[in-house]
C-alpha cells in the first residue's frame, strides 16, 4: 500500500476496474490505486445475472450517448473477451404482446413478447476478470481486503483504512449498495434481488419454451420476472427484492432466512408453473445480488457532497452490467478535467450524506 497516489478508487467491480483500466490509458504516468473491501466482484458485479441493456433504469438520459456502442469501443479497446453478445433483449408483458411472441408463458395471465430493445449478455465472470487484468496490466495497483473506514477531507483527501492510511489528490467511490456512508449518499435505497438457475437444458427444451434465441427478457408489469439462457444451457430466472430487516446494511441480510427462502420457494414454484415443458427443472443454484435504488431511479454521478476532488458512481438500479462500465470511463475523463458529468447523474440536497 503507498502513502499516496494520484488517483483512488474505492470499489472493485465493473465500475472501478473500468475506471482504474481507461486512467492508465490515458495517462501511464498516473498512480491508481483500487481499494476493494473484499474481493474483486464481491457486491454486484459478481452476482449480476449478466443481462446487457443500452439505457438507464429511468430510460434515455440527455447526453447519455451509445451505451452499446461505447461499451464495446472501451472492451476492443482493453482488450477484454466477455463472451458479449448483442442480439437484442426482450421486454415481455401480460397484456397485448405480438401474434407471433416466441414465449407464451402462463404467469398471473399470458406472458408474451411485446417489444425487442437494444441489449443481449454476456459472461460477467469474464468481465470482471478482463476488467481487472487490463487494470493490472496497465500499472494500477489492485489492493483487495481493503476497506475504506473514512475519509478526512481537505486539499488533499486522506483515504483512512484498517491499518493505514492513503493520500489521494482525486477519488473515484465506484461503490455499490454495501457502501452507502463512505460514498456520502444518503436517500438511496439497497436491496438483494433474487436469483436462482437450473441445471443445463436440452435444445429441445428451449425450443418449446422459446428461448432458443437465447435473448435476455424481463418484465414491464408486475409480478416482476427476468432471466437469461447461459451457454452452458442452464437458465438464470430471477424476481423479488429483499431489504435489510432493521437497517440499510445489506450484510445483515441471510438469503437462508425464513423469508428469503420462502421468496426462492415462490420463485422456483413460478418457473415450474409456466410451461409444461418447466414442470420438472432442477434448479442448481440460489443466491442474492445487490442493487442500488434512487427515487428517481437514474444513476448517481456526481461530484462527492464534501469535495469536488471525489466522483460518486453508482445505484444502476440493475441497468449497470454495461453502463457500469460506461460510465466509469466516462468518469475517468472527468476526474483528469477532459469530460464534464452529467446533469441527471447530481445528487439532491436530501439525497446528500457527510
Amino acid at each position: 500500500m503507498p502513502k499516496e497516489c494520484d488517483i483512488a478508487v474505492v470499489g472493485g467491480g465493473f465500475t472501478g476496474l473500468a475506471a482504474a483500466a481507461w486512467l492508465r490509458h490515458l495517462d501511464r504516468n498516473l498512480s491508481i490505486a483500487v481499494l476493494e473491501a473484499r474481493g474483486i466482484g464481491a457486491g454486484a458485479s459478481g452476482r449480476t445475472g449478466g443481462i446487457v441493456l443500452a439505457d438507464t433504469a429511468a430510460g434515455e438520459q440527455r447526453g447519455l450517448g451509445d451505451v452499446l456502442e461505447g461499451f464495446q469501443k472501451i472492451l476492443n479497446t482493453l482488450g477484454v473477451d466477455c463472451d458479449l453478445s448483442l442480439a437484442g433483449a426482450w421486454e415481455i408483458a401480460r397484456r397485448g404482446g405480438r401474434k407471433t411472441s416466441p414465449i407464451a408463458w402462463e404467469d398471473s395471465g399470458t406472458l408474451r413478447v411485446v417489444d425487442e430493445i437494444p441489449g443481449g449478455t454476456l459472461d460477467p465472470g469474464k468481465l470482471l476478470s478482463g476488467l481487472s487484468q487490463a487494470a493490472h496490466d496497465r500499472g494500477a495497483a489492485i489492493f483487495q481486503d481493503q476497506p475504506v473506514d473514512g475519509v478526512n477531507w481537505g486539499a488533499i483527501p486522506e483515504l483512512k483504512l484498517e491499518s493505514a492510511t492513503l493520500c489521494a489528490k482525486k477519488i473515484l467511490f465506484a461503490t455499490n449498495a454495501f457502501s452507502l456512508a463512505i460514498s456520502g449518499l444518503g436517500a438511496a435505497h439497497p436491496r438483494l434481488t433474487l436469483a436462482a438457475s437450473t441445471e443445463p437444458v436440452s435444445e429441445k427444451l428451449l425450443e418449446e419454451i422459446g428461448l432458443a434465441e437465447r435473448k435476455p427478457f424481463y418484465t414491464v408489469d408486475y409480478p416482476y420476472l427476468w432471466g437469461r439462457v447461459q451457454r452452458d444451457n442452464s437458465i438464470i430466472f430471477g424476481a423479488g427484492l429483499v431489504s435489510a430487516p432493521d437497517s440499510p446494511d445489506l450484510e445483515g441480510v441471510d438469503i437462508h432466512a425464513p423469508e428469503s427462502s420462502r421468496m426462492f420457494d415462490s420463485l422456483e414454484r413460478r418457473v415450474r408453473n409456466i410451461h409444461p415443458a418447466l414442470a420438472e427443472i432442477r434448479f442448481a443454484r440460489r443466491w442474492g445480488g445487490p442493487i442500488l435504488f434512487r427515487d428517481n431511479w437514474r444513476p448517481v454521478f456526481s461530484w462527492h457532497p464534501a469535495s469536488r476532488n471525489a466522483i460518486v458512481l453508482g445505484a444502476f438500479a440493475g441497468h449497470g452490467v454495461a453502463l457500469s462500465s460506461y460510465l466509469g470511463a466516462w468518469a475517468a475523463e472527468a476526474l483528469l478535467g477532459r469530460r464534464k458529468l452529467p446533469p441527471w447523474g447530481s445528487l439532491g440536497r436530501a439525497e446528500r450524506s457527510q
